[in-house]
């Protein structure tokens, strides 16, 4: 259980006083930056250089864990990292995310302090000194935050700001966090606080720093500085189409105390999209003339494609298949919603008989139907274990 304060770094990896110049050699480090990327590679070697000026007098590493972008990034990092020894690249292949980054880049870290920032240059990272002053008198989490007094975001695009701004209000309405900027993406931490947090964070999604403060519950002393958000100079957002349901689960699976995993919300959300579509083909059918069945059959099969192909591109994004993979888990999702419709009947008809309640019926096999084919698909389909 969380401390109300998490106690100071041990003496011998405590930082060096700031002004002082460690060498990079022999010396532990006092502060590990985790910078998740995905095709970053022409941002590299300016963040880098950054790093080095404004981290002067502190003994630093950084971790880049690098999605496995295809423009190499990642044999970009190992080559600095054979100049500059407090680079590493930690590659991860088959699973993506910034949450999960995050969260392996902390835990693989040496220094008893960490901080989490994006490789795109927006984040301002002169404030690193700061934020580990801050730390240093008795912070557990310092939040860079763009919309306390003195921040702003002009880096973010007019919708984007709306949105951020949108999704701060919910979280502090619904899951009690008081940070100004719970949705900011540059922060810091004690190592020792994310070992303990770390088994009850979600890797999926993309705002780390509001699982961490959600998860906490309020025994984290958080500390804020401001700073100006900048404009992104190249390589590829980590915001896609995923983002709103990604935060919205997030928000469901913490006000429910992880009762609703965000994966499992995400699948049902695209099986409710599927259930419109399927109404609307059986009505298309029906308009030309069709029996009933031959509709039905077509408007059943012509859902479960479309709720395969929007899980395989957003549900299950870090395990998409491709190739024959993609047919061949199609073929299997056909006959795991098969073998779940029959469920659905099975359940709906037993609690029709035990209630004679048509509507409570309904639900019940819509339920087990639904908790059916999330199970078997992950299992089968996607073999996913998150």
């Amino acid at each position: 259980m969380l401390s109300s304060h998490l106690p100071a770094p041990a003496e011998p990896a405590a930082p060096a006083a700031i002004g002082s110049v460690p060498s990079r050699h022999g010396v532990p480090p006092a502060l590990t930056v985790v910078i998740p990327t995905f095709n970053e590679r022409g941002n590299l070697e300016p963040l880098v250089a950054r790093l080095d000026r404004v981290l002067e007098g502190i003994a630093w590493e950084a971790i880049f864990v690098d999605d496995n972008s295809p423009d190499g990034t990642a044999d970009a990092l190992r080559a600095i990292g054979h100049r500059d020894s407090r680079i590493r690249c930690l590659r991860r292949i088959g699973r993506r995310g910034l949450a999960g980054a995050c969260i392996e880049g902390m835990l693989a870290a040496q220094a008893p302090v960490v901080a989490v920032m994006d490789a795109d240059l927006q984040h301002d990272e002169s404030l690193l000194p700061a934020m580990l002053e801050a730390m240093q008198a008795g912070a557990d989490v310092v939040v860079a935050t763009r919309y306390a007094p003195g921040g702003d975001a002009e880096g973010f695009s007019a919708w984007r700001g709306r949105g951020s701004r949108l999704a701060t209000l919910l979280a502090q309405r619904v899951l009690k966090v008081t940070s100004s900027d719970p949705m900011s993406g540059f922060f810091m931490m004690r190592r020792e606080g994310v070992e303990e947090l770390a088994p009850r964070l979600s890797t999926q999604g993309f705002k780390i720093l509001l699982d961490i403060l959600a998860t906490a519950r309020g025994r984290l002393k958080v500390t804020e500085l401001t700073y100006s958000f900048g404009a992104r100079h190249s390589g590829d957002s980590k915001l896609d189409n995923r983002v709103l349901m990604d935060f919205l689960g997030l928000i469901v699976a913490k006000a429910s105390g992880g009762l609703v995993s965000l994966r499992f919300l995400s699948f049902a959300t695209v099986g409710a999209a599927g259930l419109v579509v399927h109404l609307a083909t059986l009505r298309v059918g029906l308009a030309f003339d069709l029996r009933f069945l031959v509709a039905q059959t077509i408007a059943t099969l012509t859902a479960m494609t479309f709720n395969y192909v929007l899980n395989n591109l957003l549900t299950y994004r870090d395990r998409r298949l491709s190739g024959l993979a993609f047919l061949r888990g199609l073929l299997a999702f056909y006959v795991i919603c098969g073998l779940g419709a029959a469920a659905n009947v099975g359940a709906a008809d037993w609690a029709f008989y035990q209630t004679e309640r048509w509507w409570l019926a309904g639900i019940a096999g819509a339920c087990i139907g639904a908790v059916w084919n999330y199970a078997m698909s992950r299992a089968l389909v996607w073999k996913d274990t998150a």
